[in-house]
């Protein structure tokens, strides 16, 4: 089995070598074209340590769209509140801001952090596993988009897959989209 904690830690190496040097400006670009292809209210994350910023595009976006941030909960899949510019935000126990208004959303797109993907479609999170939770939990209910947002730095060949791992759809970065499944 291949050690996840080293290939964590090379990961958020990456990540913080390429946060600063490389322009996010792209990325978000592509990742807001990928979200007008499709429809319902989307999450986001509010970006922690060295991950690309989602903000701007969260600015813009719901100015149309609901949008929402995901509140941990323990090891159950996410919740997800709404959220607008200048809505009030608290910090929860990871950290984390998160709106401090609970007014629930149930997201049809969500954009994921990550410190490390592959051409396959899999992401190395922080190893709680709340994304892949909340995505198998949503995905039989209806139409699920996950959108990964990501530095190419943080590409890496193949990543170690578990049955409970839940691949993205697509995943944005300043250099390219990849898109998976049909």
């Amino acid at each position: 089995m291949t050690d996840k904690t080293a290939l964590r830690a090379e990961a958020r190496a990456r990540r913080a070598a390429a946060h600063g040097t490389v322009d996010p400006a792209p990325a978000l670009a592509q990742l807001l074209a990928e979200i007008d292809a499709t429809t319902g209210p989307v999450s986001f994350f509010w970006p922690i340590r060295t991950e690309i910023d989602p903000r701007p595009v969260m600015e813009g976006l719901a100015r149309r769209r609901d949008v929402c941030l995901p509140v941990t909960t323990g090891y159950a899949p996410l919740a997800f509140r709404r959220w607008q510019p200048g809505a009030a935000m608290e910090v929860d126990g990871f950290g984390v801001a998160i709106p401090a208004v609970d007014d629930p959303v149930t997201p049809e797109v969500l954009v994921v952090p990550m410190l490390a993907f592959d051409d396959a479609g899999h992401r190395l999170g922080y190893g709680a596993g709340h994304y892949d939770r909340t995505l198998a939990k949503l995905r039989p209910s209806g139409p699920v988009t996950a959108i990964g947002l990501a530095y190419e730095a943080q590409w890496t060949e193949r990543l170690p897959a578990e049955p409970t791992d839940q691949p993205l759809d697509a995943i944005v970065t300043e250099a390219r989209i990849r898109r998976f499944g049909a």
